[in-house]
């Protein structure tokens, strides 16, 4: 049975998705079907390569999430088996939303498989979730003082302003590096003690989080015609600003969400062509994920059964 907290979630998810949607609504009810298949039929063959190829860049470091925190824990899990837990937790995340399906049942089914304690998993699924977080600080702090003009598209606030809060990001990732080499007291979050983890993993979580978000945003970056496009750091920027968006409304695939934020922050786009490039992304970093975790949940699942049924057979 569900919590009342998961409960709660979903319900919140599902307003996001009906209120997106409304607003949605509003944004694109004059757009017609043919301006939308117009505008993804002008995407490249060069550009739907480059995005391809951003795709697997994202799932590649996704993975690398769950090999960091599993070197943190001082376990040897063999990588095939790693990459595979990784993808499939992460595609179906973020398809139905971490307010139903965190991820967290699939990691605790394969990880038990391989010998990993209830609380080690839940170690593991806290340090990849604070490597995500870092990563969207760090990312987040170079891209607000690199581009400071870019919080203007999404709030009132000038250069100075995003100056500071870039400043302020980084700043916390310092504290978190300095934590880390002075081995500070170890976070205490509710019945899980998390140390600070060593200075050559922080250095990875520091890469692999930044590299997974840089990827991800390309996608939609190379999706959007030349013209008229404000350059990849704006477009990361926007992309962290809406995916976070979406992250904190629940609503399963940031559905609405990130079309809103991407159409509000980018005036000077057609609202086809961005709509376009968001397909493009939901295509490739969503969709066709998903459907290939289904199958590896199901031949893990079938697997797995047939070690039950079959002891003397090799487990899958």
């Amino acid at each position: 049975m569900m919590k009342k907290s998961d409960v709660a979630w979903t319900a919140i998810g599902i307003t996001a998705v009906l209120l997106s949607g409304y607003l949605l609504y509003h944004e694109i009810r004059n757009l017609s079907l043919e301006d939308l298949t117009d505008s993804l039929a002008a995407i490249g063959s060069r550009d739907w390569l480059f995005a391809v190829l951003a795709t697997l860049g994202a799932y590649t470091a996704l993975a690398w999430y769950d090999r960091i925190a599993i070197a943190h824990l001082g376990k040897s899990i063999s990588w095939w088996f790693i990459t595979l837990c990784s993808f499939t937790t992460y595609a179906l995340a973020h398809n139905i939303g971490a307010s139903v399906f965190s991820g967290a049942l699939v990691r605790y089914r394969a990880y038990r498989s391989k010998g990993l304690t209830p609380q080690e998993i839940g170690i593991l699924i806290v340090f990849c979730s604070l490597t995500f977080v870092l990563g969207t600080l760090l990312a987040a702090g170079i891209v607000l003082i690199l581009r400071p003009e870019l919080l203007e598209r999404l709030v009132d606030g000038g250069p100075g302003l995003a100056r500071l809060i870039g400043t302020a990001l980084l700043v916390t990732i310092g504290l978190y590096v300095i934590g880390a080499w002075r081995q500070l007291r170890p976070w205490q979050l509710g019945k899980w003690r998390i140390e600070y983890p060593r200075l050559p993993i922080v250095r990875r979580q520091l890469i692999a989080a930044p590299l997974e978000l840089a990827c991800a945003a390309a996608i939609i970056y190379f999706a959007l015609p030349a013209e008229g496009n404000p350059g990849y750091l704006v477009i990361l920027g926007i992309f962290l600003a809406s995916f976070s968006l979406a992250l904190l409304s629940h609503a399963p695939g940031g559905l609405g969400v990130l079309e809103l934020t991407f159409l509000a922050a980018l005036p000077e786009l057609s609202t086809a062509d961005v709509l376009a490039a968001l397909i493009v992304f939901r295509g490739l970093y969503l969709l066709l994920p998903f459907t290939l975790a289904i199958i590896v949940v199901l031949t893990f699942e079938a697997g797995q059964w047939s070690r039950r049924h079959h002891p003397s057979r090799n487990q899958w």
